[in-house]
């Protein structure tokens, strides 16, 4: 009989390794390499031809009729659109974030909306009592809602239990990193755990056809923890962003196999649970009643929804020999120096001897290109102390060329703004053009040397 080889597994990456060594060579992670054994592999097995003895399978044409998948709304509209417009019947989401930034709470209030609309909805958490839930759910007011609630940690008795009888619409289970399938060895969590629980759940659903929503932890990076096999595994991740000092909470669509991406649902934390933002600029503005210098509104774009936020810039000048501070919060460091270079380099404005600190209102992270000229109109209205107009909003990308480039969706943008009362905005020439005639003035610019000499009144 062979003897059974030993092998390790990075709990971070899940890279293998045949020894153990302290720190993985793959991801560099320290103490994550686990032992595991593998099954034992005979000559015969190894040698095996998988050309033949198996079963045909039926192909079909891409031009075969075959009947849309049915979304089920939850009647939650911020989820419904981060989903893409419901949840599909079969499929397997993944939801991530932070210890207790909401997932649980958000879960168990979807839950609960869809089974008052009539479906069968079971809810198992392997990481709390069902008194517990049970309590959160008293005090979020949803304690007469017809959920089907369980605590346990084995794959194997979910599913027999899920399997008895008519198998239900939804399926929570909180989380997938508690879950232990007697099929594995290892304790649960590792990453073999991980991936078995979670392939016996999503072939659940497949073949029975019940929609599943995994709740993963997250590292101290912020990406889900385990594997990420786990998420080419499940149709749609789903992540809960958000700071705990902040009431807000974003719903971000980072896969869908059934809809778009980069979706957002924006939420509130309120005393009775997760209250829906249907306007969710109105969290990122502050009251502007009157000019400040080192402020611009961005109009923001988060897949198909526009979003206004509030950039803030300062620039404090040191005294010769000190070295200047580059602090950012909200946006990308190495794009900021990259404006802070054209601007020096193509518009003459000096930031060599000042301290510059960047802030998106809110705790809002900027990820669009096109806040460069917002942010280049903050640093400018800093510098020179000259406040950017209280009615203006700015968006456009910025070539180390120095030039001004479009973005795409220019006229949602202005849409938006123009809803919330802006009444001209500063951006690309070729922008200004497309969207002339519209709801709101526009004003063009070729180069960031033009929109600098138009914000310094020169010429």
């Amino acid at each position: 009989m062979a003897k059974a080889q030993k092998r390790y597994v990075c709990q971070s990456c899940g890279s293998v390794s045949h020894r153990w060594q302290g720190q993985c060579a793959d991801c560099s992670a320290w103490n994550t390499l686990v032992e595991e054994t593998p099954a034992t592999v005979t000559p015969f097995q190894a040698r095996h031809n998988l050309q033949g003895g198996g079963r045909a399978i039926e192909m079909i044409g891409l031009d075969t009729d075959v009947a849309l998948p049915e979304r089920t709304a939850f009647g939650m509209a911020e989820l419904d659109r981060a989903l893409g417009g419901g949840l599909v019947a079969g499929s397997a989401t993944l939801i991530g974030g932070d210890p207790g930034i909401g997932k649980s709470t958000l879960l168990l209030q979807a839950a609960a909306a869809l089974a008052r609309r009539g479906h069968d909805v079971a809810y198992v958490s392997g990481e709390e009592a069902a008194d517990q839930v049970r309590l959160r759910a008293r005090r979020l007011g949803l304690g007469d809602a017809p959920v089907r609630l369980a605590a346990a940690t084995s794959t194997r008795d979910i599913l027999t239990t899920m399997g008895q009888g008519t198998p239900p619409a939804l399926l929570v289970i909180d989380s997938i990193q508690t879950m232990h399938s007697d099929l594995i060895e290892g304790a649960p969590g590792t990453v073999s755990q991980v991936r078995a629980s979670a392939q016996e759940l999503i072939r659940f659903a497949k073949e029975r056809g019940t929609a599943v929503i995994l709740v993963g932890h997250v590292t101290k990076d912020g990406t889900i923890a385990g594997p990420r096999v786990l998420e080419h595994m499940v149709d749609t991740v789903l992540s809960f962003e958000g700071e705990r000092s902040h009431q807000y909470r974003i719903l971000r669509s980072l896969k869908n196999r059934f809809g778009g991406t980069d979706e957002i649902g924006v939420f509130a934390m309120a005393g009775d649970g997760l209250a829906e933002v249907s306007n969710p600029s109105a969290l990122f503005l502050t009251q502007r009643d009157e000019s400040v210098t080192g402020t611009t509104v961005f109009p923001a774009l988060e897949g198909t929804r526009p979003v206004l936020v509030e950039i803030q810039a300062l620039v404090v000048r040191l005294a010769s020999g000190a070295t200047p501070r580059r602090a950012v919060v909200g946006w990308d460091s190495g794009r900021l120096a990259m404006i802070l270079a054209v601007l020096e380099a193509r518009c003459g404005l000096s930031f060599s001897t000042c301290e510059v600190y960047l802030n998106v209102a809110g705790g809002y992270r900027v990820q669009d290109p096109a806040a460069d000229v917002a942010v280049a109109a903050a640093l400018v209205s800093a510098l020179s102390e000259r406040p950017v107009p209280v009615d203006a909003v700015a968006f456009g990308e910025i070539a180390l060329s120095g030039e001004l480039r479009p973005v795409a969706h220019a006229p949602l943008r202005l849409k938006e703004a123009a809803k919330l009362g802006f009444e001209r905005a500063l951006l690309p020439i070729a922008a200004a053009e497309a969207a002339a005639g519209g709801p709101i003035r526009v004003s063009g610019f070729r180069t960031l040397g033009q929109f600098v000499d138009h914000m310094l009144g020169r010429g």
